[in-house]
C-alpha cells in the first residue's frame, strides 16, 4: 500500500489551475482537500470522448450543482476547448461554482490557443515531495538516487528499491516517452530518446546545444525544440545566469535541470548502479532546485532563481533575487567545508551584491563565516522552511 504524505499547498479560495509532471501526487491532494465534489478525469477515455463529442454536456452536468460547489477537471491539456465552458460559467454564475484544473503540460494549452481565464483564475504549481513532507528523514543519498515522487518514495520507504526502479522506469517509458509523442510534441521518437539520454547525462550543467546535437546524432535546431519540449511539459526547467551589471564578463547560458534526481538517474540507465562523485554533485543540486522553487511557490515569498558564473570559473550555484534583495546559495558534496569555496560568496556580499549567503554541505557542523551561513544538509531546508533563508 501506497504511504500518505501531508502536503504543504494551501487550497486557494477561487479558480485555479494546477500544473505539475504528472505523478508528483495532484489528484491525492485534491482528492484530500476537495472530497465528494465531482469530478472530471480526462484520462479516462469515456470520460473524454463524451465531453470530445459534447463539451456543452460540461454546463449540462454542472448547472445541476448547489451554489458554492467545487468542480475538478484533471489533465486538462487533454481537452482545451473545455475551457470556454469553464469561462462561460464563471462569468454566468458569478462565482456560483469554482473550478480546480490540473495539469501536466503547458504544452497543448499555449499551442492550442486555449483560454486561459485570465483575471478569473490563479495558477499553483505542484512539485515532488519535499523533505518535510516526507514521513521519514532520508539521507542525501537516498534523495540523490530516488527523487521525491511519492510512489517512489512510499517503496523506498518500505525497502523495496526493486518497486522503486520498476517505477521509475516505467515512468520513462510509459509517460515521458508516449505522452511526449501523444501530444504530437516529436514527430520521431527515437531521436528524442537519444536526447533525453544525453541530456540526462548534462543535468544541472551549461547547456551546449553543440555538444548535445554532436553526441545525439540531431541538428541543433531539433535540439532547442526538444528543450522547448521539456520545459513546456514540466519535465525540466532553465536556470538563467545571473548578471551584475558591472564590467566584469560573465557567462550568458542557462543551465537544465530535470524536475527530479531519480527520474535523471532513469533516463541516464543508472537506477542499478552506485552514485559516483560527478554524479553525485549534479543530484545533489537538483535536489537543492527542487526545494527552493518549491518553497518560493509554496510560501509566496516570489522572487527568481539564477546562477553566477565568471569566465574565469568563479561560480554561485543559486542566487536568489526580488528586487533590491539577493542572497547567494553555494552547495557542495563533501564532509568538510573549504576556505576557497566560501570567497564567492564572500566577495559578492562584500561588494554589496548579495545580503547575505548560505552553504550547504554534508558536514555536521554549523559553521559561520562572516555574512555566509554553512549548514549541514537537513539544516539548511529546516532554516528555509522557518523563513530564515528567503524571506517573505
Amino acid at each position: 500500500m501506497m504511504a500518505m504524505y501531508t502536503r504543504v499547498l494551501t487550497p486557494p479560495k477561487s479558480t485555479f489551475f494546477l500544473l505539475g509532471p504528472r505523478g508528483t501526487g495532484k489528484t491525492f491532494w485534491l482528492q484530500e482537500n476537495f472530497p465528494d465534489v465531482k469530478r472530471y478525469d480526462l484520462l479516462r477515455t469515456s470520460e473524454f470522448l463524451r465531453l470530445l463529442k459534447s463539451p456543452d454536456l460540461l454546463r449540462q452536468d454542472i448547472e445541476t450543482l448547489p451554489s458554492g460547489s467545487w468542480i475538478i477537471i484533471d489533465e486538462i491539456q487533454k481537452l482545451p476547448q473545455l475551457l470556454d465552458e469553464v469561462h462561460s460559467l464563471i462569468t454566468d454564475s458569478r462565482g456560483k461554482y469554482k473550478f480546480a484544473l490540473t495539469g501536466s503540460s503547458a504544452r497543448k494549452l499555449k499551442r492550442s490557443g486555449a483560454n486561459l481565464l485570465p483575471g478569473r483564475s490563479i495558477n499553483r504549481i505542484f512539485f515532488p515531495l519535499t523533505l518535510r513532507e516526507l514521513n521519514q528523514t532520508p539521507t542525501p543519498e537516498s534523495l540523490m538516487r530516488w527523487g521525491g515522487l511519492p510512489a517512489v518514495r512510499s517503496a523506498i520507504e518500505d525497502k523495496d528499491e526493486m518497486l522503486g526502479i520498476d517505477l521509475l522506469e516505467t515512468y520513462v517509458q510509459n509517460y515521458l516517452r508516449q505522452e511526449i509523442q501523444e501530444e504530437a510534441a516529436v514527430k520521431r521518437l527515437e531521436p528524442f530518446v537519444r536526447f533525453f539520454e544525453v541530456t540526462s547525462i548534462m543535468n544541472g550543467q551549461l547547456m551546449n546545444q553543440a555538444n548535445i546535437s554532436r553526441e545525439a546524432g540531431i541538428a541543433r535546431p531539433t535540439v532547442q525544440g526538444y528543450f522547448d519540449v521539456l520545459v513546456e511539459t514540466l519535465i525540466g526547467t532553465y536556470l538563467p545566469s545571473w548578471r551584475r551589471r558591472v564590467k566584469i564578463k560573465e557567462v550568458g547560458h542557462p543551465k537544465f535541470y530535470f524536475f527530479d534526481p531519480g527520474l535523471v538517474r532513469a533516463l541516464a540507465g543508472r537506477l542499478r548502479e552506485p552514485l559516483d562523485s560527478i554524479e553525485a554533485g549534479y543530484l545533489l543540486e537538483t535536489w537543492v532546485f527542487h526545494e527552493l522553487r518549491a518553497w518560493i511557490s509554496y510560501s509566496g515569498c516570489g522572487g527568481e532563481l539564477s546562477y553566477w558564473r565568471t569566465t574565469s570559473g568563479t561560480e554561485v550555484d543559486f542566487i536568489w533575487t526580488r528586487g533590491k534583495k539577493a542572497i547567494g546559495i553555494e552547495v557542495k558534496l563533501s564532509n568538510s567545508w573549504k576556505s576557497e569555496w566560501s570567497r564567492p560568496l564572500l566577495e559578492l556580499a562584500g561588494d554589496g551584491y548579495i545580503q547575505k549567503g548560505f552553504g550547504i554541505y554534508l558536514g555536521k557542523q554549523k559553521l559561520k563565516i562572516g555574512k555566509l551561513s554553512v549548514f549541514p544538509f537537513a539544516e539548511f531546508f529546516d532554516a528555509l522552511y522557518k523563513g530564515e533563508v528567503i524571506e517573505s
